[in-house]
Parts: structure tokens; sequence; C-alpha cells
């Protein structure tokens, strides 16, 4: 991934596409893989408070208070949509100005996410407007073919795994739940 590589990995949730949110070109060959519109959003994980900070002009304090509400009940993953996106690849920033983030509690990826030091984009693995992949196995072959990485953590899981809720919180204090 530090050197523009897109990889396959196991998240919180479904199956992943990662990159280093940082970088334009990564970000785009995602796009390309998914063959997907640039315009619909791309989210991405962190492993920390403090990384997801640096992510954002300010993040405000109802979120603090959903993350703290949500290591406490450990429910659902949860991403929340937050304004003034910064430090990340312009084409990753929705064009008004928010990205979507999740810090993760899977101890996969927040492996690699720590180790990474860095934003990774998350978006499920499938080939846009198809079913996302729950697990290894449900993988478009088309897609195994395009990344440049299999991560070989949890490749012989079968279970069900469903995509995180996403909730959205605007500057001036607006909640919406887009996915519940």
């Amino acid at each position: 991934m530090r050197k523009g590589g897109v990889i396959l990995y196991p998240t919180d949730t479904v199956w992943g596409i990662g990159c280093d949110a940082t970088n334009v070109e990564a970000v785009k060959r995602v796009y390309e893989i998914k063959q997907r519109d640039d315009s619909k959003a791309l989210i991405c994980l962190v492993d920390s408070d403090a990384r997801m900070q640096r992510y954002f002009r300010r993040v405000p304090d109802v979120a603090w208070q959903l993350i703290d509400s949500l290591k406490d009940s450990e429910g659902k993953p949860t991403t929340l949509i937050l304004d003034g996106a910064v430090n990340l690849a312009p084409n990753l920033i929705a064009e008004d100005g928010s990205v979507g983030i999740r810090i993760t509690n899977e101890p996969f990826s927040k492996e690699l996410c720590y180790r990474f030091q860095k934003a990774i984009v998350s978006t499920s693995a499938n080939i846009s407007g198809d079913p996302a992949a729950q697990n290894y196995a449900d993988i478009d072959p088309r897609i195994l073919e395009a990344v440049d990485y299999v991560c070989w953590s949890r490749r012989q899981e079968h279970k069900p795994h469903s995509p995180s809720s996403i909730i959205r919180l605007r500057e001036n204090g607006e909640v919406e739940v887009v996915r519940n």
C-alpha cells in the first residue's frame, strides 16, 4: 500500500478493497476495480480516535459521544460521515467536503491500520451494484484478479456479515441515519 497497491482484506464488517486513503492514484484504481462512479463516496478505516482526528478540521462533540457509546455497547460497527475532511486523497472526499470514517475494533483490520499508520480505504469487495462479499468465498474472481494482494486472514470463515451502520453528522449538529 505504501507504493500505491490495492489489497483485499477482512474488516469488522464485510471483506473490503483497500488502499492508502491519501494516495489519489490508488483511490482511482479502487473505483476502477469496483466499476463505480467516482462521485459515489468510499469510506476509510482507522485504528484509533487520535488517528481519526488527523482527517478532519474539527470532530464534533456528538461524534465523540457516539464513538464512546459504541465502544461501551460493542454493537454493530458504525461509520460516521463528517464534514471538513483534510489530509486525504481529494478523490476520496465528497463534493461537500465530507468523508465516511470508522474506527475498527476487529483484530486484523485494526492491526493493519495501526501498522500502516494512515487511514485505509475500506469499500466492499464487489463490483458496484452486486452484493457485498460477506466472506472470502463470495468475492468475484474479477476483483481477486484486479488487486495487488489478498490477505490470508479469515479466508476459511463462512458466517454472515453485514455492512456497517452509517450516521451522518453535520457541522450544524444535524444527525441523519443513512443506513441502520
